[in-house]
């Protein structure tokens, strides 16, 4: 493994973990209602669990308010009970085979707990990224160690992988603040 490919890999990986904390960041519910929000749900589907996404139809009726369309006749039930034991906080409601899931308000407790949870996510997304940045130091090292680079070669290749751990981390924290404040508002 060269030098090149040890930067280019740690910088797919970095990617990688911005792009799971996106992920994780747009789960966290703000009091507006997306579709995303079901999708950490599963329902047993004879006998398997899926996400509700692959047995209903998940849309949005208005801000607040997810509507929830099974797409077979039985499966009403099992969504909502699944909607109702998830850790989410949902209480939809049944109008025939459509089920209403409206977002209660947070309140200011209830936001302060969610901005806990971003920061810790955030956290989670930095020690990775941590991790990254030792496995290509480890990496520059044994080349050192096996005469494949040369001392200048190794240092320049460990600066740079510091920078775009940096550079991660910096991206890493913009959206951990961009998603209190989103928390925080009213």
């Amino acid at each position: 493994m060269s030098i090149e490919d040890i930067r280019k890999t740690a910088s797919e990986k970095m990617g990688k973990s911005v792009e799971a904390l996106k992920n994780e960041l747009h789960k966290i519910r703000t009091g507006r209602a997306h579709p995303g929000i079901l999708d950490q749900v599963h329902v047993d589907y004879y006998g398997s669990m899926v996400p509700i996404s692959q047995v209903a139809n998940v849309s949005l009726l208005d801000a607040r308010t997810i509507s929830v369309q099974p797409w077979e006749k039985g499966m009403g039930a099992k969504i909502e009970r699944a909607i109702r034991e998830s850790d989410l906080g949902l209480n939809p409601s049944s109008q025939g085979d459509l089920l209403r899931v409206p977002m209660p308000a947070l309140t200011e407790e209830r936001r302060r707990d969610l901005t806990k949870v971003v920061r810790h996510t955030g956290e989670e997304a930095k020690i990775a990224v941590r991790s990254i940045r030792r496995d290509a130091n480890d990496h520059l090292k044994k080349l050192l160690k096996d005469k494949l680079a040369t001392e200048d070669e190794e240092r320049r290749a460990q600066d740079e992988v510091q920078r775009m751990t940096d550079r991660t981390i910096a991206e890493i924290d913009k959206l951990v603040h961009g998603k209190e404040a989103e928390v925080l508002a009213v």
